[in-house]
């Protein structure tokens, strides 16, 4: 306090707008916007909706992933994210994670790219067909190779890696511990989906003997490096284990009341000393990547499960940032806007009308009183979305192209 302002190389007029850290995304499946809303698949149960899709997804390619993760990262800048994870998990050809990168960088995006895997196809009891699984070497060495060549543990910066099997009736139990044992080596994150839906404790306890959070914790997993998607059915017991472990969680709100019929229960979690995040999950299922909704919607779910006094927009605010950066493991650089902390924040544009009566909480009244969309966004200082415009010249030709891929992906005309 008292200390002078800095110089500045440039002063941008708010004009009276929320300015925010900008927003983290802990899970997302960027290249499920190529088959959005697909009506095969819309009204199954998460194990139905997998099984229709994942035949589609088997073509998947360096140009489609490129294009659908290009386009993801440019939704969710204009819903003021400014880093995201992605959980890429289907790899029917090499390489693909390579062709995010590309894509990120080009973008210009903040970015922690989930070295998924499944190795268990139909035939070996999985869900996936077998295009789209891969043995255990191959996983593991490429692992080795991704982190090598993107995983940047220096303050600023841009890429990091996490290491994600799919899940627990996708990929086998020597994976799972041989990827704990290589996030260990290379100090990098973990993640996995945890406890989503119903069916998974059946599948569980018929496959392994055991509930998911007690096979999760077998495995090595219950450690401060982990943060799992979604998390919804675990039991007060199993909660509090992972919590004292240090394990964080996301929490999906469309994603799972689309899915599952229910989400995680983020004022418990964060009550019991667990970092909750926010994550807009795949587009195939939220069919949406927009994480000032998935905020509103996180505050939404608190009240109505918990009370009108129960959770304010400042607790859902802060679940969508410094919660969300604590899941990556990155809460000393984003999440915030404190002295030292990334140049990530956003300014907000509401539709005038429905701040009109907005007089005593400029915060409440973002969140409630939407929708709002980013009017200025800045990545590590540089502009990327300027007066509600985002600056990406190759933009358009991209969706022309993306268009394209999922027609051939659908099998539409």
């Amino acid at each position: 306090m008292g200390e002078p302002m800095p110089s500045a190389q440039r002063t941008v007029d708010a004009g009276g707008r929320v300015l925010t850290p900008g927003l983290v995304n802990t899970h997302h499946h960027m290249y499920q916007n190529l088959t959005r809303a697909y009506a095969p698949a819309i009204n199954g149960t998460l194990f139905q909706w997998l099984t229709t899709l994942y035949p589609k997804w088997s073509v998947l390619d360096d140009e489609s992933v490129y294009l659908s993760t290009y386009v993801a990262c440019a939704e969710l800048l204009s819903g003021g994210c400014t880093t995201s994870s992605d959980h890429m998990y289907v790899h029917p050809r090499p390489n693909l994670i390579d062709a995010q990168i590309s894509a990120v960088s080009d973008v210009g995006f903040r970015f922690m790219a989930n070295r998924g895997s499944m190795t268990r196809s139909v035939e070996d009891g999985g869900l996936p067909p077998k295009e789209v699984v891969q043995d255990e070497d191959t996983i593991l060495a490429d692992s080795e190779r991704l982190i090598g060549a993107y995983h940047d543990p220096n303050p600023g910066a841009m890429t990091r890696v996490a290491l994600a099997p799919c899940s627990m009736f996708s990929v086998s139990e020597s994976i799972m511990r041989s990827t704990a044992e290589l996030a260990e080596k290379h100090d990098v994150r973990l993640h996995t989906h945890l406890a989503e839906d119903t069916d998974e404790d059946a599948y569980a306890l018929e496959v392994y003997g055991r509930r998911p959070v007690e096979y999760f914790e077998d495995c090595g997993w219950a450690t401060p490096r982990t943060w799992v998607a979604h998390y919804v059915y675990g039991s007060d017991e199993e909660n509090r284990r992972l919590a004292a472990a240090g394990v964080g969680a996301t929490q999906c709100p469309s994603s799972n009341m689309i899915i599952c019929g229910d989400a995680a229960d983020a004022k418990s979690l964060r009550g019991m000393g667990m970092d909750v995040g926010i994550g807009c999950d795949g587009s195939a299922s939220a069919d949406s990547a927009d994480l000032w909704m998935e905020t509103r919607t996180a505050l939404l779910l608190a009240r109505h499960r918990h009370g009108p006094d129960a959770f304010t927009a400042r607790e859902a605010l802060n679940m969508a940032t410094e919660g969300s950066a604590a899941n990556l493991g990155w809460s000393d650089e984003i999440g915030h806007l404190r002295p030292g902390a990334c140049a990530d924040l956003v300014i907000w544009e509401s539709s005038w009308l429905s701040q009109t009566g907005v007089l005593t909480d400029p915060v409440e009244g973002w969140l409630r009183s939407g929708p709002a969309r980013a009017h200025w966004v800045f990545v590590q200082g540089k502009e990327r979305l300027s007066q509600g415009e985002l600056l990406l010249e190759r933009l358009n030709d991209v969706v022309t192209a993306h268009r394209a891929a999922a027609a051939h992906m659908q099998g539409v005309s």
